[in-house]
C-alpha cells in the first residue's frame, strides 16, 4: 500500500463490504486515552461492554462494530464528554444531539450541514468545520486550530487521538447528513492530514467509495453536491428515536432504509422470535418487499434479529439478576444453550462472564 493512497486500486464508487471485525483497535485505545486524561481506569468500561482488554496491546487488532458502539456510548456518558477527550474542554452529553436538532428544521441538506458546521464552532474553538461547493462537488473541510490530543506527551498517543477525532468528526457529519435525507452520500475523495496508519484499509469501509490520500495538508472529504438540494425527511419524532443509537451513525456507513430498517428493529424488539412472514405482516408489507428492501439497505433479517437479540440480552444481563433461561426466552431463543452459543459468537464471552464483568465495573465505578 502506498503511504499516500489507501485504495487507489479501487474504482470510484465501488462497494466494499466490511469484514466481520472491521473497527480498528486503535479507536479503542483512543477511548482508553480519554479515560487516562480524565484520571479514570478504562478497564471497567471494557468489561461492561464486553471488550477484551488485550486489544489495547495487540497491534493490528480489530473488533466488531457492536461492542465498539457500546464502549463509545458508555464512555461518552461516564466521562460526560461526547468528544471523548479530543478537545481542550468537554462536550457534555447531549451536545451533538443539540446540533442535530438545530439542523433538523432546515428545508434542505445544504442548509442543514451549514448549520451543523456553524453551530459546531459554538461548542469548541479547537477545530472549525466548513462546507464548500464548487460546481458539482461539495467539500467538508476540517480546519485545526488546536490539534486534538496535543496535551498528551507521547507522540503515539497524540497521533492516536488525532486520527480518531478526525475520523469521528467526519463520520458524525456524514452520518447525520445521510440520516437527514435517508440516503447514502456519494463520496468522491478523502484527504487526511496525517500519515497512513497500520489499519489504513479500514478507511475503505468507513468512507466507502472515496479515493483516500494520507499525508495531506488538511483533512477534507469531497462528495457529490447534488444531495445538498435533497429535502430533510426526518422529524422530531424520528430524531428522538435515533438519538439513543446515534453512535451507530459515527461507527457504521449509513444504510439507506426509508425508515424500514428502523421500523423492523423496533418491531423485532417486541417480537424477537418473529420470522419473515410475521415481520412483514407487522410492517404491513409483503415478504418479497421486505426482503428486497432489506437487501437494498445492505442487510438481511437474520442480521437484524441478531443485533436486536444481542442488545436485549446485554441490557438484561447488566440491569437485572434474572436467570439466563429467562433472558434467553426474552431475547427470542428456544433454549439457554443456543442463547449461550450465540452470545459467545457476538461478544467473545459467555453471558455469565459478561454479567460478572459488568457487575465488577458497577462496584468500582457506580453511576
Amino acid at each position: 500500500m502506498s503511504q499516500n493512497r489507501a485504495n487507489s486500486h479501487r474504482p470510484r464508487g465501488a462497494v466494499v463490504r466490511a469484514p466481520v471485525a472491521a473497527t480498528p483497535a486503535a479507536f479503542v485505545r483512543a477511548i482508553a486515552l480519554a479515560y487516562t486524561r480524565a484520571g479514570r481506569d478504562v478497564r471497567p468500561a471494557l468489561a461492561a461492554t464486553g471488550i477484551d482488554p488485550s486489544v489495547l496491546h495487540t497491534p493490528g487488532a480489530h473488533l466488531t462494530s457492536l461492542p465498539f458502539e457500546r464502549l463509545a456510548m458508555h464512555a461518552m456518558r461516564e466521562l460526560d464528554d461526547e468528544a471523548l477527550g479530543w478537545f481542550s474542554r468537554r462536550l457534555p452529553w447531549g451536545s451533538y444531539g443539540m446540533l442535530a436538532r438545530a439542523s433538523l428544521t432546515a428545508p434542505h441538506l445544504g442548509l442543514a450541514l451549514a448549520r451543523w458546521c456553524r453551530h459546531h464552532g459554538l461548542l469548541t474553538d479547537d477545530v472549525h468545520l466548513t462546507l464548500e461547493q464548487r460546481n458539482d462537488v461539495a467539500t467538508l473541510v476540517l480546519h485545526e486550530r488546536r490539534m486534538p490530543g496535543s496535551d498528551f506527551a507521547n507522540l503515539a498517543d497524540r497521533t492516536t487521538v488525532r486520527e480518531f477525532a478526525h475520523v469521528s468528526l467526519l463520520r458524525n457529519a456524514l452520518g447525520l447528513a445521510a440520516w437527514l435525507i435517508d440516503a447514502r452520500l456519494t463520496l468522491l475523495a478523502l484527504d487526511l492530514a496525517y500519515a497512513a496508519p497500520p489499519h489504513a484499509e479500514a478507511y475503505t469501509w468507513l468512507f466507502p467509495g472515496a479515493q483516500v490520500r494520507f499525508g495531506q495538508t488538511e483533512t477534507q472529504i469531497r462528495f457529490a453536491a447534488h444531495v445538498l438540494h435533497e429535502p430533510v425527511r426526518r422529524d422530531d419524532a424520528a430524531l428522538r428515536a435515533m438519538l439513543p443509537q446515534a453512535v451507530r451513525l459515527m461507527v457504521r456507513p449509513y444504510r439507506h432504509d426509508r425508515l424500514l430498517v428502523e421500523r423492523a428493529r423496533a418491531w423485532l424488539r417486541a417480537h424477537p422470535q418473529a420470522d419473515a412472514a410475521a415481520l412483514a405482516h407487522g410492517l404491513q408489507v409483503s415478504v418479497r418487499t421486505l426482503q428486497r428492501q432489506l437487501a437494498a439497505a445492505g442487510t438481511r433479517l437474520q442480521t437484524l434479529k441478531d443485533e436486536v437479540r444481542c442488545d436485549t440480552a446485554v441490557a438484561l444481563l447488566l440491569r437485572t439478576r434474572w436467570p439466563l433461561k429467562r433472558i434467553a426466552t426474552l431475547a427470542g431463543f428456544d433454549n439457554e444453550k443456543s442463547f449461550i452459543r450465540a452470545f459467545r459468537t457476538w461478544t467473545g464471552q459467555t453471558p455469565a462472564a459478561f454479567r460478572r464483568g459488568g457487575a465488577e465495573a458497577q462496584q468500582r465505578h457506580p453511576t
